[in-house]
């Protein structure tokens, strides 16, 4: 063998025992082992952008183990810190997220790839690892279901004698004035459930007669409400005629006893409203 044949023999195995030393130390001896996992992460001051790059988090989220390098260099960039040169597996980045807090300050995380021999994404892995938490998807929390409120306590009784002409079941304009307010009432407090309208009259007359117009009566109630938004399943309506009198008056001239029986003449309107706040 010649002298530059024996020198050519000797000197290549050096040589490439050189580059794969120098490889070796770019990606090891620029490492801690400071994440739970044991996981070593380059120092950041060695990343070509040691204050980060800000990342597109819908991508960030897409990445899943089996991806390949070109998959991930699409969604979120190359890695930015000197991996070495031969059989690289470990990709490095420092990712940049804004604070939820709308202050428009940031943090930063280090974020790690770890492939196979197949060149597959396969783990994962953040410093400081509460990193991992940007992640999630924040999403409000579905409403509480309401409980139906009650109306007040005691029955809204309105008037008959304000809101139809007398033997009539025909709304006035005072008595349509009078649900229009009774309308704002329930639109600003409540949406409605459940309501009950219940007509009665006075003791004059036949019973027949006053339990039919008791109910048309509660009916031209209900009319009314359901025409401005109350859903005609929720009301329900009675006559009652001269049931359950509020006073009882003695026997009288008729002018008298109609005016003292007045607040027997009545629209009696309760039930139930779920709440809107």
């Amino acid at each position: 063998m010649s002298g530059n044949n024996t020198y050519r023999a000797v000197a290549l195995p050096v040589l490439l025992a050189g580059v794969v030393l120098a490889a070796g130390c770019s990606t090891v001896g620029r490492r801690s082992s400071d994440n739970a996992q044991g996981i070593a992460f380059p120092n950041p001051d060695r990343s070509t952008v040691p204050q980060g790059l800000f990342v597109n988090l819908e991508n960030l989220r897409k990445v899943a183990p089996g991806m390949t390098k070109s998959q991930l260099y699409a969604l979120i960039g190359h890695p930015r810190f000197d991996e070495g040169v031969f059989d690289v597996h470990r990709w490095n980045y420092i990712f940049n997220f804004r604070k939820a807090d709308g202050s428009g300050d940031y943090f930063s995380c280090q974020y790690q790839i770890i492939f196979d021999k197949h060149d597959l994404a396969q783990q994962f892995y953040w410093k400081p690892e509460a990193c991992k938490a940007v992640l999630q998807i924040h999403r409000p929390a579905p409403p509480q279901p309401t409980k139906p409120l009650p109306l007040p306590a005691k029955p809204i009784r309105l008037s008959s004698d304000a809101m139809f002409g007398f033997g009539s079941a025909a709304l006035t304009g005072p008595g349509k004035l009078k649900l229009n307010a009774l309308l704002q009432q329930l639109r600003s407090a409540s949406a409605v459930e459940n309501i009950d309208v219940v007509g009665y009259t006075d003791r004059i007359g036949s019973d027949h007669y006053n339990l039919a117009l008791s109910r048309k009566r509660a009916e031209a109630v209900r009319d009314y409400l359901v025409q401005h938004g109350v859903p005609a399943e929720a009301v329900q309506v009675a006559g009652r005629g001269k049931a359950d009198p509020l006073v009882h008056c003695p026997r009288q001239a008729r002018a008298k006893l109609i005016a003292c029986l007045a607040p027997n003449r009545r629209v009696e309107i309760s039930g139930l409203a779920k709440s809107l706040r």
